[in-house]
């Protein structure tokens, strides 16, 4: 990933957790996401930030890996009960048939477009069969730099259900809306749930 990216997340983790935990624990996303998941399901969390998410999951009973490039946000993650965080990037993730689920919420906006149809092709063996992908971006085209020196690629959901398609997934469900950002200006968002 992108060093002033990396360095960005860095130095504000303790404010982008404290921005982000109310608005994650009342995600329905992630509400749906944890009713889907098979009992004891082993899931994996990438780019878990904070580990708000991976922490709702595990309360829910699950085993969760959670896997981030920043060890600030893996220091905060490590601290949640049932949750086994270490650094890693998405090339990270390599195995076969190892998760029931994948949350890959707002993290692989980060990954050069280039670099998205093989890291999909990863997340789709990682999966066991009929696992679940959650994946949420921010919306548009193209790729730019935010104020606070964070470096995005866009999608368009067309974009992004093909890109989904071609790494073998079937795509089930989509939802969208607008945030407000950790840099103080609002995007669009779309996220899309997938099956191995």
């Amino acid at each position: 990933m992108d060093r002033e990216t990396l360095d960005t997340y860095a130095s504000r983790a303790v404010a982008y957790e404290a921005q982000t935990r109310d608005h994650v624990l009342n995600d329905p996303l992630l509400g749906d996401f944890i009713s889907a998941l098979p009992k004891n399901a082993r899931v994996l969390d990438l780019g878990c930030g904070p580990g708000t998410c991976a922490a709702a999951i595990a309360q829910a009973g699950h085993c969760v890996t959670a896997i981030d490039p920043v060890a600030e946000m893996v220091a905060m993650a490590q601290t949640h009960p049932g949750v086994t965080a270490r650094v890693g990037s998405f090339d990270d993730v390599t195995g076969t048939d190892e998760y029931q689920g994948i949350w890959a919420n707002f993290s692989m906006l980060h990954a050069p477009r280039k670099d998205m149809p093989r890291l999909l092709a990863a997340l789709h063996r990682a999966l066991t069969p009929g696992g679940i992908l959650h994946i949420a971006l921010k919306s548009g085209t193209g790729e730019k730099r935010d104020a606070i020196g964070r470096l995005y690629t866009y999608y368009t959901e067309t974009e992004l259900r093909a890109l989904l398609i071609s790494a073998g997934f079937t795509v089930t469900n989509r939802a969208g809306g607008r945030l407000l950002g950790l840099d103080g200006t609002h995007a669009d968002w779309i996220a899309l749930r997938a099956y191995g």
